[in-house]
């Protein structure tokens, strides 16, 4: 075992990059961003890869110096669509996870597999692509993730973390590795097309947490405006979920997580497989492989992000003034004031569509009958309950498997004004819900451990060993109950917000 040094995490998020340095103690010491958007091109939610770059750049120059560090690692946002050819040359736009354009392979899939593929898996999208009858499919010689994409051009080493490969194509537990059959009855479905590969040969490498990763090298360094220096030990890239497992150290059985954000998603560690495939909840693993159900939901905070902006500038008409930080707190705990049950003000979220609730398409909607208390309190808290509806759907369907959790932990973006996020989840969930110091970090927080990890774990010493005893050991957090009145509230809440799905599913259809 070496001495614990200071360990780099990436993370390519939705809305920004970030970096985040953490020291011998695991404490977050620097940290550095860049704010990013996905924009949509002819139907399809992209980013430019070329911006990625200059914002790893950007993120990395805010960190400040960081020599000495003992091993890096990058995260990104899971699932979605990055096809290369043998060149590495990119052969259509990146298809982030926010798309909703592959139902039909989604759904030959998984009655093919008998094991639920969303939409947003990488498998998917490539499906599609071939039901699609696209020109670029024939000249595909890689396709891997954005986190998977950035690993490779810092390394040279075409692989995925476990966790991360889970959100491509089903893993199996036992072989720590893509499932066998079904790769051999991928393979049989597009026999008759005659492309010259297999599914085998252009997915990623799987590794799991701890193992080596490559290093970075000298182009890499190259490509980060040599900002660090070559030969930095580079762990298995993982997805922003399992770095939110490893952020809260949720990667043991019967313990979970939610990442709240731009999306909304929990990840509860299971001792027992489903009894049925539920087209709702995704079956993805741990960074060491563990099976893991996850809910994931396409909206959570952006329809709140866009109503801030215009409260922002509706405040600047009268000469006011506030950062982001500022105003979101003030927001945020304004909501505490609103009713319960949000005085029968409703809101609907979906800027995109949702694989939950079956919806292909997003319209934000702001209902309410005559008779609602329409405040600025009841308002900003129906924002933030409908920030969370579209997950307790898909968490009741865990309930009803009898899935025991015995701690659930929340971090993110929705957690860093302290209680809030934290009381409304308990309530969504009837559940103790646990925030710690780093619960704004999230997943740049989580990839520096993972990184940590691969340069500093015992000889076999698990990760579950390594983060409980050793970086979560003594850590201070913080435990909400859930709070009889709010449990209530939202539950009345919930039902309104079911049903005004129909309204929403019209809404699509009409606009």
């Amino acid at each position: 075992m070496g001495s614990a040094k200071k360990c780099l995490g990436i993370e390519l998020g939705s809305t920004r990059i970030k970096a985040v340095v953490i020291d011998e103690a695991f404490r977050p010491v620097q940290s550095g961003d860049y704010t990013w958007a996905s924009r949509c091109e002819n139907g399809v939610w992209t980013y430019d890869l070329d911006e990625v770059w200059t914002g790893l750049k950007t993120a990395l120059k805010g960190l400040g110096p960081t020599d000495g560090l003992a091993a890096m690692g990058v995260s990104a946002m899971m699932h979605g669509y990055l096809a290369f050819d043998r060149d590495w040359k990119l052969l259509v736009p990146f298809r982030t996870w926010q798309n909703t354009i592959t139902g039909p392979a989604a759904e030959e899939l998984t009655a093919l597999f008998r094991f639920n593929i969303p939409q947003r898996w990488s498998i998917a999208h490539l499906y599609q692509a071939i039901l699609n009858g696209e020109p670029h499919v024939k000249d595909i010689a890689h396709i891997t993730t954005l986190a998977g994409y950035v690993h490779h051009a810092l390394t040279g080493a075409n692989a995925l973390g476990i966790g991360e490969a889970s959100g491509m194509f089903p893993i199996d537990s036992a072989a720590l590795d893509y499932d066998r059959a079904m790769l051999d009855q991928f393979d049989r479905l597009i026999a008759d097309k005659g492309y010259p590969w297999r599914i085998r040969d252009i997915l990623p490498g799987v590794l799991s947490a701890g193992e080596d990763a490559g290093a970075l090298t000298e182009a890499g360094a190259a490509l980060l405006g040599g900002l660090l220096p070559a030969g930095i030990p580079v762990a298995p890239p993982e997805g922003d979920a399992g770095t939110g497992m490893a952020a809260t150290n949720s990667v043991a059985p019967r313990t979970g997580n939610v990442s709240a954000g731009t999306s909304i998603f929990s990840m509860v560690v299971l001792e027992k497989p489903l009894s049925r495939v539920y087209p709702e909840l995704d079956l993805v693993t741990t960074p060491t492989g563990s099976p893991v159900a996850m809910v994931h939901c396409n909206n959570c905070t952006g329809d709140m992000n866009a109503w801030a902006s215009v409260l922002r500038e509706t405040a600047e008409l009268f000469g006011g003034g506030a950062s982001a930080d500022a105003l979101y707190t003030k927001l945020y705990e304004k909501s505490l004031e609103g009713e319960p049950d949000c005085g029968g003000v409703l809101v609907c979220n979906y800027l995109a569509g949702e694989g939950v609730t079956h919806l292909d398409g997003g319209r934000p909607l702001v209902l309410r009958r005559p008779d609602s208390r329409f405040t600025l309190a009841n308002f900003l808290r129906a924002q933030l309950y409908a920030a969370m509806s579209t997950l307790k759907i898909g968490m009741d369907l865990l309930a009803r498997e009898q899935v025991a959790i015995d701690s659930l932990t929340g971090h993110g973006g929705l957690f860093k004004t302290p209680v809030v996020g934290q009381r409304y989840l308990a309530a969504a969930c009837n559940a103790p819900v646990t925030c710690m110091e780093t619960a704004g970090e999230g997943g740049p927080y989580g990839m520096a451990l993972l990184a940590s990890y691969r340069a500093n774990r015992a000889d076999g010493e698990t990760l579950e060993g390594f983060l409980s005893g050793r970086v979560f050991a003594g850590v201070a957090g913080t435990t909400l109950q859930p709070e009889a009145a709010d449990v209530d509230g939202f539950n009345r809440y919930l039902a309104r917000y079911r049903a005004a799905l129909t309204v929403e599913r019209s809404a699509v259809e009409a606009l």
